[in-house]
């Protein structure tokens, strides 16, 4: 049996040790079916009042989209218990046949291919509280400690079906954005994405007008409610002024200007690697939540307690992650992978994480030097559990294990290595967020961009690291002034170089996964694999 496939059977055998069932709403709710592809989003107009006392909304979404080809049924996504009053297009309501989280609405008018329409969705009920957000999300409704209301949303996951009307699948974004209005009790503050274009008083309520002009992803939209203090600064970054604004309760006011200090010191770095905020046109903005955090595009939500590391905690062990605060770099990350480049399918969710993850070692590598960065992603190895692969299933709304964050973060690290020099690197880390802006990409299309600028092909490597859940085991052994190695619990054609100190000095030897020998000049006293490489060194003792 030839190595090529071998290898394609080793492949087909790790995803078959993971193969699981899926449902048909899991297809619907994944796949671009016939219903979502013959149309291209181009804009949300969407209102939403919010009743604190009754855990309830209702909300009006009129949506823009293009005809790509003429069809005559339309998938719109809306998970119960919230429910899709009516669907009205030119003054006509519409006939919606329901099949779980699916709505199948037949349009009347003719869609003509390369010609716009609207068309309007009313929706209301109470949607999910989140059990434990963000993660399993929904609308957390607290008080703070003066008995204010405290209300926000969280849905990655789950989606944002769980709450209005949309097209909930990553690939397509509304392309000129979304205008969102919120209302709430007149004596609270509403922030939503983008920029504030109005406020209009009503007669116990208020109504904010919330703008974005960018792509956004529909996770990314949110509500967040609360009797909120405002302050904020001007940075100068890349592109010219960069508004920032920051959004906390009252009684948080003093300790967020201090902690938030660490925003245009995350923008310096971040602008450094990855290249300008991509979204100079809608601000940024940090909003307190009454939840950990997530990367709601331009209104990164914020509940870390204003403390550096993780709730307080340094995950990596290694005692730089007290050095920033967890929540404002991580989430802050995601603006540019994630908000800015956004997986065209859940399955490739290790974009959206494993970069951003990566990215809270290249804040400590702007501010601190290349060894607290080393230190910091080393450390964070102890919480990957290679479980499972961290590609998930295509087409039914399942991302990879939960190794996307630290592990997405080493594989990046190693890779890191292998280029001549971090200027490099660096170009190719900005350059991803110039070729993909405002995109929805394939994990395919991230490998084989990187692969470009190496110059070589990295398919066996993307394979060993994304889609088995085996790491490399470099396997040596030491006899007088001969160094053997090879690789165990890999792909057959891996042969990924790694630098290993022989005797203090660095020096890259090539393993495969057939035993190699070199000889030297003179006694090898000391033989280790240098840490930045994710592979487990394994010397073997005669």
């Amino acid at each position: 049996m030839n190595k090529p496939f071998l290898y394609l059977i080793i492949l087909l055998f790790t995803f078959s040790l993971h193969a699981q069932r899926f449902s048909r709403q899991d297809s619907l709710r994944g796949s671009v079916t016939p219903e979502r592809a013959w149309w291209d989003l181009q804009h949300y107009d969407m209102s939403v009042e919010v009743f604190p006392d009754r855990r309830a909304i209702q909300g009006v979404n009129t949506m823009t989209y293009k005809v790509l080809e003429s069809k005559t049924v339309m998938q719109i996504d809306l998970q119960p218990p919230m429910k899709l009053e009516k669907v009205v297009q030119d003054g006509q309501e519409l006939t919606v046949r329901d099949e779980g989280n699916a709505h199948f609405i037949t349009l009347l008018q003719k869609q003509k291919k390369g010609k716009k329409y609207k068309i309007t969705f009313v929706f209301s009920g109470t949607p999910p509280i989140a059990k434990d957000p963000p993660w399993v999300g929904g609308f957390t409704w607290k008080k703070d400690l003066n008995g204010n209301d405290f209300i926000a949303n969280s849905n990655q996951g789950i989606g944002a079906s769980v709450w209005w009307p949309n097209k909930d699948h990553p690939y397509d974004e509304p392309d000129t954005g979304l205008d969102l209005t919120i209302t709430a009790p007149k004596e609270l503050i509403a922030v939503g994405n983008g920029r504030l274009i109005r406020t209009t008083e009503n007669e116990s309520t208020k109504s904010w007008h919330w703008q974005v002009v960018n792509p956004i992803n529909n996770y990314g939209v949110n509500i967040n409610i609360g009797d909120y203090a405002h302050f904020s600064e001007v940075y100068k970054g890349l592109k010219g002024n960069l508004d920032m604004d920051y959004w906390v309760l009252k009684e948080d006011l003093e300790k967020a200007k201090v902690q938030f200090k660490q925003a245009p010191m995350m923008m310096e770095a971040f602008e450094h690697w990855f290249g300008p905020y991509p979204f100079y046109e809608d601000s940024f903005k940090l909003v307190e939540v009454p939840y950990l955090g997530m990367e709601h595009q331009s209104s990164i939500t914020y509940g870390n307690r204003f403390l550096n590391g993780y709730l307080g905690v340094d995950r990596s062990g290694s005692g730089w992650g007290l050095k920033f605060d967890f929540i404002l770099i991580h989430e802050s990350g995601h603006e540019w992978f994630a908000n800015n480049i956004t997986d065209y399918d859940t399955a490739d969710m290790w974009i959206h994480e494993g970069f951003t993850a990566y990215s809270e070692n290249l804040y400590l590598d702007y501010h601190y030097g290349k060894k607290a960065s080393s230190e910091y992603v080393i450390g964070s190895r102890r919480e990957i559990k290679n479980h499972k692969p961290m590609i998930g299933h295509y087409g039914v709304n399942q991302q990879g294990g939960g190794d996307i964050y630290n592990k997405g973060a080493n594989l990046l690290h190693t890779l890191r290595q292998l280029f001549e020099d971090d200027e490099k690197w660096r170009q190719v880390l900005i350059g991803l967020n110039t070729t993909f802006r405002h995109q929805t990409v394939t994990s395919k299309q991230v490998e084989d961009y990187i692969a470009d600028q190496k110059g070589v092909d990295l398919s066996v490597f993307w394979d060993q690291y994304l889609r088995m859940n085996k790491v490399p085991q470099l396997n040596y052994m030491v006899h007088g002034n001969e160094l053997k190695f090879h690789y165990t619990d890999v792909l057959l054609q891996f042969d990924m170089p790694v630098i290993m100190y022989i005797n203090g000095k660095e020096e890259w030897i090539f393993p495969t996964v057939e035993w190699k020998t070199i000889q030297y000049d003179e006694p090898i006293h000391s033989a280790e694999l240098k840490p930045d490489f994710y592979v487990i060194p394994n010397e073997i003792k005669r």
